[in-house]
């Protein structure tokens, strides 16, 4: 008898949330109850999915039968989706999970180990580091995000991945042989971005021109759509049925059911869908005719017998191809209002034309500064571009030229952050949505404003920039552009390194000091007549500012003046609570709150 596999894949995102120097995400109001997006999903989906409720899913055997006493009882156990489900997670993602949720890394960790010891492969496969559409970046800027998005799975998972998921499902024939030729075998794609498969989702063969080759498993549309929009997700059996179909029928061949859509699916967007999987998932397992796997799995079983050809370009979310993200083609959210995204290309052709100038910067100054190639270190720099502190002032050690004073290695550290920053301003979130007045695109021009300051010519840049921003418009009279959003919701109006001292020196006046607000380090010292020194070395660029300072009154009323050392008092800016970081900001005041309560004793006064 043949067989019939199921595969659930699961595509793990979220777009970079940190403020661009403080490298912390701040507070977002939408997000309520929660803090932000990142913990408000991890909360309603990815915690849910390191342990779901559901019956036993160990093997057909153990799968209790309606006789079973728990059964009866209706008693589940919490299993670890993560090592029953293939799926990607985006680096950007385990950045913030590394800190602010590892045990949700960690799951998803320990269920790829589990799932390489049953199947031979493991669940998890790698992403470009970051979420752009590969088909439309530069061809170096491709290579970079793959390479980096290897090293950052082969830290983290302790093995060379076998598989690879591109952003959107987002292809063309360039993109697919630079996966291969990195040494990636296999992806998954909609089996509308595929010609010449028989439609039994069995994997197949795509050739390059350059005669490399990769295999790609069509997974199964219409179930994907049913699931993330048709409400399968509100009965387990239901989705149990479409995930094995066949029950006792005898297969002529082999044939698998892939489910592809978005984690976020189970649990965020429709709640309890993370239990309903789980329960799904238990059924499908006690059939006789279909077996649970992982695409390295079944990959390694079946062959490719079909060669097919790649409809290219094409993505899973855009019926045109790859428009979405650089014109006005007509795909949106709000299907209900005429297409008004004119500002899609403009925007793009913004970015592009910003990362040609840092690339300029880059390749020029990185030839004086690094003693190999700029863009193989670069490349290298996703090894440990997840870190900050030490490993990178290592790695700029690394990789400079011989007898570099200080200020010429803080450069070179520079430089990187550039490369960074720039990969950065073209998440594809950004051209997703409708409105170019969104949380995505102000993120995206965050990354664009720290850019223009890395690249040491903001003075000659910004201009240019502001004119490209400014065509960035729906098109309707009055309308607001990218320009205006960057003025008036992005460009920094104090200096991130004042904010950080601001910071330090208010807290070391309370009686509390801080060593550390975000990215940035922080020494504060008293001096005479009642002002303070901060020392601050922003913890990726190194880049070290001395500042002086004065506090004025206490909690929510606290001023602090701080200037440049050496400057005048005349020319200090003053900042208030609210101008400050919020690790500060909540800081000061829970002094205050504690101080007026008495609980702080002594100690406090």
């Amino acid at each position: 008898m043949s067989t019939h596999s199921v595969i659930i894949h699961q595509h793990l995102y979220q777009p970079p949330r940190e403020d661009a120097w403080f490298e912390v995400v701040e507070a977002e109001r939408s997000a309520a109850p929660d803090h932000d997006w990142n913990t408000r999903i991890t909360r309603e989906c990815y915690a849910r999915l390191a342990s779901a409720a559901a019956y036993r899913l160990t093997s057909r055997d153990a799968v209790p039968s309606p006789s079973d006493p728990d059964a009866k009882a209706g008693l589940a156990r919490l299993v670890n989706l993560y090592a029953w489900c293939s799926f990607d997670v985006g680096a950007t993602l385990c950045e913030w999970l590394d800190t602010e949720a590892p045990q949700v890394l960690q799951a998803m960790q320990s269920g790829d180990a589990m799932s390489v010891a049953r199947w031979g492969h493991g669940n998890a496969i790698a992403a470009p580091y970051h979420h752009v559409i590969l088909p439309l970046a530069s061809p170096r800027d491709r290579i970079t995000e793959i390479r980096w998005g290897i090293r950052d799975f082969t830290r983290r998972f302790g093995r060379a991945p076998e598989g690879f998921w591109f952003p959107e499902c987002a292809v063309d024939e360039d993109t697919l042989d630079a996966a291969a030729a990195e040494g990636i075998r296999y992806t998954v794609l909609a089996p509308y971005q595929v010609q010449g498969h028989d439609g039994s989702g069995m994997p197949v063969r795509w050739r390059g021109a350059s005669g490399r080759e990769l295999i790609i498993v069509p997974y199964d549309g219409a179930l994907a759509g049913d699931v993330a929009f048709g409400g399968l997700l509100r009965d387990s059996g239901a989705l149990a049925g479409r995930l094995a179909p066949y029950r006792d029928q005898e297969l002529s061949s082999p044939r698998c059911t892939t489910l592809a859509t978005d984690g976020e699916t189970f649990g965020h967007h429709h709640h309890g869908g993370d239990s309903t999987l789980a329960e799904a998932l238990s059924l499908v397992a006690r059939r006789t005719t279909s077996q649970l796997t992982n695409l390295g799995g079944l990959v390694a079983q079946h062959a490719p017998t079909a060669e097919v050809s790649l409809v290219s370009p094409s993505a899973w979310s855009c019926a045109h191809g790859v428009e979405r993200w650089r014109s006005n083609c007509g795909c949106r959210i709000d299907g209900g209002k005429p297409p008004a995204q004119q500002w899609r290309g403009p925007l793009r052709q913004a970015m592009e034309q910003l990362a040609a100038r840092c690339h300029e910067v880059f390749e020029r100054e990185g030839a004086e500064l690094f003693a190999g190639d700029p863009w193989a270190v670069r490349d290298e720099y996703g090894a440990v571009v997840a870190f900050d502190g030490e490993p990178l002032r290592q790695f700029v050690d690394q990789h400079a030229r011989a007898h570099l004073v200080e200020a010429q290695r803080q450069r070179a550290a520079e430089l990187l952050e550039l490369s960074r920053a720039s990969l950065r301003t073209f998440t594809s979130c950004a051209w997703f949505f409708d409105e170019v007045d969104r949380i995505e695109v102000r993120q995206v021009l965050g990354y664009v404003a720290r850019c223009v300051e890395l690249t040491g010519a903001a003075a000659r840049i910004t201009p240019d920039l502001l004119q490209w921003l400014s065509r960035a418009t729906n098109g309707s009279p009055g309308a607001i552009s990218a320009a205006d959003v960057f003025v008036r919701d992005v460009l920094p109006h104090v200096a991130p390194e004042l904010r950080a001292a601001a910071s330090g020196i208010a807290l070391a006046a309370s009686g509390h000091p801080a060593s550390r607000i975000g990215a940035f380090d922080i020494r504060v010292n008293p001096l005479p007549d009642a002002r303070w020194e901060a020392t601050v070395t922003h913890r990726r660029t190194h880049k070290t500012a001395a500042i002086v300072g004065t506090v004025h009154g206490s909690g929510a009323t606290t001023e602090v003046r701080v200037g440049l050392a050496g400057s005048e008092p005349g020319v200090w800016t003053s900042l208030h609570v609210h101008d400050l970081p919020e690790q500060a900001a909540l800081a000061l005041l829970q002094v205050h709150l504690l101080d007026d309560s008495g609980l702080l004793g002594d100690e406090g006064n």
